[in-house]
C-alpha cells in the first residue's frame, strides 16, 4: 500500500477511535449520543480504556502526520512506507488489546507503533 493510503487508512481509523469511545461511554444509546449530551455519564470500564487509546492515538498522531508530510516533500514516500504500515498495523492492534486490559501485549504492540515512526524517521536520511 502506498503512504497516502496508509495515511487515509490511520486517519480512518482515528474517527474510528472517536466513534467508540463516545458511543460505548453512551453504552451504545445512539439517541443518547444524539442530544446534546449535556449530562455525561461516567465512564465504564471499558469506556475508559477505549477513550485512554483514543487519546494515545491523539498523541501520536501529529508525530505519524509529520513524518509523513516529511517523506511526501523530501520525495520519499516509498521508503517510509513499511515504517508507516507498521505503525498502521500496530494502531489496529492496540485499540482492542487495551480495551481487554493486556498491559504487556498493550506495551509491546505501542513499542512496535513507535518502531515504525522510528522507521519512517530513518527513511527520511
Amino acid at each position: 500500500m502506498s503512504l497516502t493510503g496508509i495515511v487515509l487508512f490511520v486517519l480512518a481509523l482515528y474517527v474510528v477511535q472517536l466513534f467508540l469511545q463516545e458511543t460505548s461511554r453512551f453504552r451504545f444509546d445512539l439517541w443518547a449520543i444524539m442530544g446534546n449530551r449535556d449530562r455525561q455519564p461516567e465512564p465504564g470500564l471499558i469506556a475508559a480504556r477505549l477513550e485512554r487509546a483514543k487519546n494515545n492515538m491523539r498523541e501520536a498522531l501529529p508525530l505519524f502526520l509529520g513524518l509523513a508530510m516529511l517523506a511526501f516533500a523530501s520525495g520519499k514516500p516509498d521508503e517510509a512506507a513499511n515504517g508507516a504500515a507498521l505503525f498502521a498495523a500496530a494502531r489496529v492492534l492496540y485499540i482492542p488489546a487495551y480495551a481487554s486490559g493486556l498491559p504487556v501485549l498493550r506495551s509491546l504492540i505501542w513499542l512496535a507503533g513507535m518502531g515504525g515512526l522510528l522507521m519512517m524517521a530513518i527513511a527520511l536520511f
